[in-house]
């Protein structure tokens, strides 16, 4: 057993201040230009799902189009997506559109890595989101789409944005200066992300992965420990890597060991606290609620453990040494 040193947060702390800043100033580029005729109306719709599938409806801005597109653009990368034409509840033309956005981290196919192609392929950063229309006249007009300033969106079972699965990156709408409807696209920082623990008659193996972290030998290198929350105490975890994946047994025997009575400990990965943060799910607790668990050690002692989420999604353990309250 040993104490964790204490570790210094502040080069990490400089890089989110320095991303943050990154953001607003391509946010302000991106709402530039946008005076009463460069932007539409609020769309009839415009939501993004699971940082993936962008849905679009919007009022045909006049009538008698020949063609609409809607542009997704970043500096001189731009892609088109097809807008088709239907009908409103009131009979007018609605122009909409369902578009899958891949993250540029992820594996897709060659297709979708060619610019123009109807998969756009995001890096990240703020991306401008315009509609192009030709009328029967044949003039070409592109205009932003405003949007409106609902305010943060009512509590619910699950969080109004979410991160890809993947790669933790989150992609989402935003409102830019001047009310311009834009994508930001944020990558995920190195993340320890538990997958699932299974529990057994004689121990629990936690299995998890490391995302937007680096990869092959590097990651081998990395030690796990759990660390117990009221002091950090630590003891030592063995890890076994495959790839990206990792798995390990719970060191019950060190945890319930270390001092009588019942405690709670977290688990680090490298310098990564274990969880699952990449879900839409609101309330972590209650949407996966685990009971405690009785566990015969090698040697003949009990420990009942706890193995849980937290409210912030942090993976931690309560566990007690029960052998003499049970012989």
């Amino acid at each position: 057993m040993q104490h964790r040193p204490a570790r210094a947060l502040r080069p990490r702390r400089l890089a989110a201040l320095t991303r943050t800043a990154r953001f607003r100033l391509e946010r302000a580029t991106a709402g530039r230009g946008t005076g009463p005729d460069a932007l539409l109306p609020p769309p009839a719709h415009l939501s993004l799902r699971d940082s993936r599938t962008l849905n679009l409806a919007l009022a045909a801005p006049e009538p008698g189009l020949r063609a609409a597109e809607l542009l997704i653009s970043r500096g001189r990368r731009r892609f088109r997506v097809p807008l088709a034409v239907e009908r409103d509840t009131d009979g007018g033309p609605l122009l909409t559109a369902t578009v899958t956005l891949r993250d540029a981290l992820d594996e897709v196919t060659g297709a979708a890595r060619v610019q123009g192609t109807a998969t756009p392929l995001l890096s990240e950063g703020v991306w401008r989101l315009a509609v192009a229309t030709s009328g029967a006249d044949g003039r070409v007009r592109r205009r932003g789409l405003a949007l409106a300033d609902v305010g943060a969106p009512p509590p619910g079972p699950t969080a109004p944005h979410a991160p890809n699965p993947r790669t933790g990156t989150l992609i989402r709408v935003v409102r830019c200066r001047g009310g311009r409807a834009a994508v930001q696209v944020t990558r995920s920082r190195p993340r320890a992300e538990l997958v699932r623990f299974v529990p057994r008659g004689d121990g629990i193996t936690v299995y998890g992965r490391v995302v937007a972290g680096p990869r092959g030998r590097a990651l081998t290198r990395w030690a796990a420990r759990a660390v117990r929350r009221r002091d950090g105490l630590v003891a030592p975890v063995e890890l076994a890597w495959d790839g990206d994946r990792f798995s390990f047994a719970l060191p019950l025997g060190a945890m319930a060991g270390a001092d009588p009575g019942q405690w709670v400990w977290d688990f680090r990965v490298g310098d990564l606290g274990l969880g699952r943060r990449l879900t839409d799910v609101a309330d972590l607790p209650s949407a996966f609620p685990t009971p405690f668990r009785l566990v015969a050690l090698p040697g003949g002692r009990l420990v009942r453990a706890h193995p849980h989420l937290t409210a912030s999604g942090a993976f931690a353990v309560t566990c007690l040494d029960i052998t003499e309250a049970t012989s």
